[in-house]
Order: structure tokens, then C-alpha cells, then sequence
């Protein structure tokens, strides 16, 4: 046993920090793990030879037969069928085979029908379950224990027994700012049912083609028979795929339309709906009819009614909620009584309405709430009971990105290590299972569900994601489930096959680049947007400017002598350091990458993401280090016209100057690469297409960095707004004046800094 788990560890590149547990330590990986695992001494071969049988309550159109079939033939090449040579799989299925044990879901028929039970021996494997989820999930948890090793599949002889602590495990997919095509939607909702997901909530926005609000559709957007389509493809495979619509708040996307804008609480903010015109809720009734009518078969829907920071507030010309606000007591009962208006209509469509209750809501407020709607989220010991005394239930809320830009957080660079040294959270991963293990909720919340967010607001693509969807609501399934870096490790070869190798040092090196590519800018009040109309805590008076992220450019020659004060790099010496000490990190990943894409046997696409992503990173590095250099040629250029030097010194300012060319140049080819790369599974983000205008015109409150622009240029949009044309236009000016005065000749090509071509 130990020699498998140290070999289980070169290959795994564990970091354990507890004792492993029983599958891992004998060298397989199951995620989640199983809550009751009994294995006896030996492994047995499997594979070639070995056929399905199917029992009782069980037929050959079961989807549990029908994937058992597929990810043995996908995965490991084994195709089942002819004479049991080798030995026999034999699925079971019948009310009461399985008992499960302690959950924290009180709903024991809906923990019931997701428990089953495996027994594992050489001639013969049995699967039983109660009812059709438990014996998919039986299948996944057989296809994940299958490992190879000496040239052959082995299994442990045991048995297994199996079944959640939460009955609805929901990762989020955040499509406000960008569209999978369908094909790419269905991989992702099969992604999900392997690791036992079974709630898939999706916010589409404009990508969905409305037919009560036509204005907000955009160019590329789901069908009706696509998003039904995507429904019965993740029903086959117990996924529910959830709807997703904001409402009052975060609706920019609606109320940006000028055929929308009566509707807005304030006329001077698209964030918010103003909940007292009854127009408002003629329109969400439509949308979310809109939206029941291509999602039928699913029982949940998503009233994300998050941050609605301004309920209550508004007093003017077409929108009066402060009186409705102090008829009913307070600005939480408004609330209250827009989530119930809009419950009715959906619950009347057969819909349990999940939304989030949280502020301006107080404790007594919530005996103004509809019973029988779920809380997305806990909200304390002080909530939590009373909205289970009032009968809606709960669920635990994490996430696996929050505001993060290109790359989740799953490691934490110390520090000491930043230009811009600051308080750092927990890893995402770790930090998650233990709020979901120990949430106070778990004492005092009637709770039956996990919500895994994967906020896509700061442009992130949804393939750096995976790891936290999949360990984070494996706590959902079991949270005395192993050390979260057990578990992080044991997704590795799950996700991308055994032969990928040193993935753990992959995704931290990940980590630390995306947080370096963020650090080494400086943030300052932005010119490029429209100000900022409020916050949590209440309106501007006047608008506050939203921040951009910005860098100094080296200063300006001058034009008599090229004299320069060469102060740059001084002042940004520590700027320079950071990225310096961070360019052998961004070659080691790349090389990483590389490895990986030739090793990987499954999910080589997110790879490519992840290369696009590390080429971004490293291009940072090399114009930061690009800056410096500008400023060293530069100060050359002035030593050199000192010395009299002319055409040395003409020929200094001209290397500044191709430079900034060079940086123009390796930034449209990393972006070019990323477009390529992320277009392969997304539509194009334009302004025109299928007959449809995009409007493009900001949230006056949230400042997600995709609302900057149409198109996938917000992944340089920051150096797109470095004034680097006016300084190369300026230095070139300067360089031509040094260079007339001498009789040297000018130049006098321009740098179109902002050409992304």
C-alpha cells in the first residue's frame, strides 16, 4: 500500500496535508469520494472479455447501461459484449437495495434515489441502486476507479455504498458576456453528471432569444429548441439545467434598451427595475415564460434577485418605490413582495423558485416571503432559522472565482511577492470545502442544496473553472471527503487522463501568473468609461469614476539635445523586479503546457485555454520588461549625444522606438491567439450578426471588464488605453529634431498603437 502511494504521488504530484484516504492511498481516484468504502487486500485485472448484464428494474436503453458502454469504450478502449470471458457487470436496480446513511438533507427519498452500491470482485461486478440516478452514478464512480497501471486495468476487490449529503450539487455558468455553441453546452453538462453534478444553472441573458423581449437578443443566442434541446440532453444524464434571470437588480442588459428605459427605478441608472410598475412585471413574466417554455422538464428556476442595492430608494418622476417601501414597513417587504409577485407566476408553471436572500431582507422581513421558495444561499445564524421556521429551505453558497481576472485563485502567491502587497484570501478549493464542512447553516438552515459559482463578470473563460466546479461540489456529495489538496490532485487524472503529469505545479503556476499579470499594473480613476452611479452602500453624488488599470510610460527626450532624466526605471525598479523574478515561472509553464497537451487523453482543449492564457501572461512580462529597456535606450540616446555621437545616439531613439512596435505586435499576436483559441468553442462577440444589432452601452453600476468592449479586445483593453501613440508620436518628433539639426535623416511612420490587426 505505501508503494502505491508513493507512486501514486510522483505521478499525482501530491501535497497532502492529511491522511489519505482508503481509494487514494491504494492508487485510484473517485470523485466525490464515496461516503463507505471496504476493499479487501488484492486489485484485480479488468477489460477485455468482461460483459454487461442487465437485472432487474434495468434496460438496454438505460442511460446508466448506455454510459457504462460509451466511457469504457471512450475512456480505456474496452468495448463489452460477447460471451464473460473475464467476468460479468451487472447492474440492479429496485426500491430499497440501498440504505443510505446519515445525510444532512432531511429529503431522504431524494437522497435515496441517488445512493448505490458497487462490489467489486474478480469474476463479477455488481451495481444496485434504488432508483435510475444511483445507478448512473454507480457507473461514473466504476468508470472513475478504473486505473492503469502496468500496461493493464486494475480494480480493488471490495464493496462501496454510496449517497449525497445534499440532494442538489449546482455549478453556475455564467454566459452574460459571451455563448458556448450548443455542442460545447452539452460536453460541459456531461462534464458535470461524471463528477455527479446534477444542477447545471445557466445565465444567458441577451443569448437567448426572446420572444416577449426582442430588443435585448443579441446577435448570437440560443434558440427555444436549442435551449430545450440542451434541457432533455442534460435530463437524460440527471442534470437539471436551470434558467437564470436576474430581477430587480443586475439588469442592465434589459434596461439599457431604450424601449426599456421607462422601466428603470431611476432614469439615470440601467441596474435596477423599478418593482411598483406593473409593466416591469409584465415584462419579467414574459421573459420567464419565454424561458419555462424551452426548459420544460426541469423543476428549478433562478430568481436571482442579488444586490438589489436601491429597492425602496426611489422617489421621482416614474418610479415612486420609497412610499410603496413605507406603506409595507420596509425596503426588505418591497422585496419581498416583488420575489412574490413573480413566484406566483412561476409556481403556477410548475416551478420551485430558487433566489437569494440577502439584504436590504431583515429577519422580519422574511414572514413576508413566500414559503416553499429555496434560499440560493445562508445568511447566518441569525437568518437561517427563521427562514427554515418559515419553511424555505436552503443552500450552501460558494464560489469557485469571485473577481479574480484571467485565472481562478486556486493558489495564493505570498505577499511578498507583489508589486502591490495586500491581504490575500484562501486558495479557492480549500477554502470552499471548509465552508461548506463547517457552515453554521449545517445547525441551524434546512438545507438541501450547493451552489458553485463561476462568475464570468471579469472575462474569464468557463475551462479555467473545472477544478473548483468539480472538487468544491464534491463537498456537496460528501464533506468528510478527503483533504481538499487529495482532492484537487485526484481530479488531475480524472479530468485529463494518468499520463498528464506535474498538473498540481501546472495550476499553480496558473495562479501566480494570472495574479502577477494583474499586480504589476496600478490601478487609476478611469477616463474611458462613464462614471460609476453607486455602490452597496448607496448612490453617488455625483457618479464616481470607475478604476482602469494603468503602467508609466519612460518620458519624453528632448528635441534640442535628447537630454533625459532616465528616471523610469528608478521609479519602477520594484515593477521591474516582480516581472524579472516572474518570466522563469512563465517559461516553466509553457513548457508545462506543452507537456501536458502531448500527454493529456482527454480535455486537451482546456489546455489550449490555458496556453492562450500563458501566452497573455508572458506578453505582460515582456512589455514591463519592454518599458525598461525604452528607458535604458533612451538614456543611451542622451549619453550618446553628449558625447556627440549623433547618428549613435538617432539610431538609441530609434530602438525605443521599434520597441513599442515590437510590444504592438506581440500584443495582437497573443490576443489573435486567444481569439482563435476561444472561438473555437464560443460565437464570435460582435456588433452585428443574424439580423441583430448589439447596443453597446455600459452598466451604470457593476464595471464588468467584457461590458468594455464588443469584441474579445478586452483582454488587452488595458494596454489599449496606455497613451503609447501620443509618446511614440512625441519622441519620434523629438528624435527628427535632434536628427535635422545633425543632418541625419528622419522618419516618420506611424504607430497605430490601438491596431489590433
Amino acid at each position: 500500500m505505501l508503494r502505491r502511494l508513493i507512486a501514486a504521488c510522483a505521478l499525482f504530484s501530491c501535497a497532502l496535508t492529511a491522511a489519505p484516504s482508503v481509494l487514494f492511498s491504494r492508487g485510484y481516484t473517485v470523485i466525490p469520494e464515496p461516503r463507505q468504502v471496504s476493499l479487501q487486500p488484492d486489485d484485480f485485472p479488468f477489460g477485455v472479455g468482461w460483459t454487461i448484464e442487465v437485472g432487474p428494474g434495468v434496460t438496454e436503453k438505460s442511460i446508466a447501461v448506455e454510459s457504462l458502454r460509451d466511457d469504457l469504450r471512450s475512456r480505456f478502449g474496452i468495448r463489452t459484449g460477447g460471451p464473460a470471458a473475464a467476468g460479468v457487470i451487472r447492474l440492479e436496480m429496485a426500491p430499497g437495495s440501498v440504505t443510505p446513511g446519515p445525510a444532512q438533507d432531511r429529503d431522504n427519498s431524494a437522497i435515496a434515489s441517488q445512493a448505490y452500491r458497487i462490489e467489486l470482485s474478480p469474476a463479477r461486478i455488481r451495481i444496485a441502486a434504488n432508483a435510475d440516478a444511483g445507478l448512473f452514478y454507480g457507473v461514473e464512480t466504476l468508470i472513475q476507479l478504473v486505473a492503469a497501471h502496468d500496461g493493464a486495468h486494475w480494480l480493488p476487490a471490495g464493496e462501496i455504498v454510496d449517497w449525497p449529503d445534499l440532494q442538489l450539487r449546482q455549478m453556475y455558468w455564467d454566459d452574460a458576456h459571451h455563448l458556448e455553441r450548443p455542442e460545447e453546452l452539452k460536453r460541459a453538462i456531461r462534464q458535470a453528471a461524471f463528477f455527479k453534478m446534477n444542477g447545471f444553472a445557466i445565465k444567458l441573458e441577451g443569448h437567448f432569444q426572446f420572444r416577449g423581449a426582442p430588443a435585448v437578443v443579441e446577435p448570437y443566442a440560443l434558440t427555444p429548441s436549442e435551449l430545450q434541446d440542451l434541457t432533455d440532453y442534460g435530463l437524460r444524464y440527471h442534470v437539471q439545467l436551470i434558467p437564470y434571470l436576474d430581477g430587480p437588480a443586475h439588469v442592465a442588459f434589459i434596461l439599457k434598451h431604450p424601449e426599456y428605459a421607462a422601466l428603470r427605478a431611476f432614469p439615470g441608472s440601467n441596474y435596477e427595475l423599478c418593482t411598483t410598475n406593473p409593466d416591469s412585471y409584465k415584462l419579467m413574466e414574459a421573459m420567464f415564460g419565454d424561458l419555462l417554455a424551452a426548459n420544460r422538464g426541469v423543476n428549478y428556476i433562478y430568481l436571482s434577485t442579488d444586490e438589489p442595492y436601491y429597492i425602496g430608494m426611489a422617489d421621482n418622476a416614474q418610479c415612486n418605490e420609497r412610499k410603496r417601501a413605507q406603506e409595507l414597513g420596509s425596503v426588505g417587504r418591497l422585496l419581498a413582495e416583488f420575489i412574490a409577485k413573480v413566484t406566483t407566476y412561476l409556481h403556477d408553471h410548475g416551478r420551485t423558485v430558487i433566489f437569494w436572500g440577502e439584504l436590504p431582507l431583515k429577519t422580519s422581513d422574511i414572514a413576508a416571503l413566500p414559503s416553499g421558495i429555496v434560499n440560493g444561499e445562508t445568511y447566518g445564524p441569525e437568518f437561517d432559522p427563521v427562514f427554515r421556521a418559515h419553511g424555505i429551505r436552503q443552500s450552501i453558497y460558494t464560489s469557485t472565482e469571485g473577481e479574480e481576472k484571467m485565472f481562478p485563485d486556486y493558489f495564493v502567491l505570498p505577499s511578498s511577492l507583489l508589486l502591490h502587497p495586500g491581504s490575500t484570501g484562501d486558495a479557492r478549493v480549500p477554502g470552499a470545502v471548509a465552508q461548506i464542512a463547517n457552515d453554521s447553516a449545517r445547525r441551524n438552515a434546512d438545507l438541501m442544496g450547493l451552489f458553485v459559482a463561476g462568475w464570468a463578470d471579469m472575462g474569464l473563460h468557463p475551462e479555467t473553472f473545472w477544478l473548483g466546479y468539480v472538487t468544491i461540489t464534491a463537498a456537496g456529495w460528501n464533506p468528510g471527503g478527503p483533504d481538499p489538496r487529495e482532492a484537487m490532485n485526484s481530479f488531475y487524472p480524472l479530468f485529463y487522463g494518468p499520463s498528464a503529469s506535474g498538473m498540481d505545479r501546472l495550476y499553480q503556476l496558473m495562479s501566480y501568473q494570472a495574479q502577477l499579470w494583474n499586480d504589476t499594473w496600478d490601478t487609476v480613476p478611469s477616463t474611458s468609461r462613464k462614471p460609476i452611479w453607486g455602490n452597496s452602500e448607496g448612490i453617488f453624488k455625483p457618479p464616481h469614476p470607475a478604476q482602469d488599470q494603468a503602467v508609466p510610460l519612460p518620458g519624453i527626450p528632448s528635441g534640442a539635445d535628447l537630454s533625459y532624466d532616465g528616471a523610469w526605471s528608478r521609479d519602477n525598479a520594484q515593477r521591474l523586479r516582480v516581472a524579472e523574478e516572474a518570466l522563469p515561472g512563465s517559461e516553466e509553464l509553457l513548457g508545462l503546457l506543452y507537456d501536458a497537451q502531448r500527454r493529456a487523453e482527454f480535455n486537451r482543449y482546456n489546455l489550449e485555454v490555458f496556453g492562450s492564457l500563458a501566452q497573455l501572461f508572458r506578453q505582460n512580462l515582456h512589455l514591463l520588461d519592454s518599458l525598461g529597456r525604452m528607458d535604458r535606450a533612451l538614456s543611451d540616446a542622451s549619453s550618446a549625444a553628449k558625447k556627440g555621437e549623433h547618428a549613435e545616439a538617432v539610431a538609441a531613439v530609434d530602438r525605443a522606438l521599434e520597441l513599442a512596435r515590437g510590444n504592438r505586435d506581440d500584443r495582437n499576436a497573443a490576443l489573435r491567439d486567444a481569439i482563435v483559441t476561444w472561438y473555437k468553442t464560443w460565437y464570435p462577440r460582435t456588433a452585428e450578426a443574424n439580423g441583430r444589432r448589439f447596443l453597446h452601452e455600459v452598466d451604470d453600476v457593476k464595471d464588468h471588464l467584457p461590458d468594455r468592449t464588443v469584441d474579445m479586445s478586452y483582454l488587452v483593453y488595458r494596454e489599449l488605453l496606455l497613451p503609447v501613440d501620443d509618446w511614440y508620436k512625441r519622441v519620434q518628433s523629438a528624435r527628427n529634431q535632434y536628427a535635422q539639426a545633425h543632418q541625419l535623416p528622419t522618419r516618420t511612420e506611424p504607430l497605430n498603437w490601438k491596431d489590433l490587426e
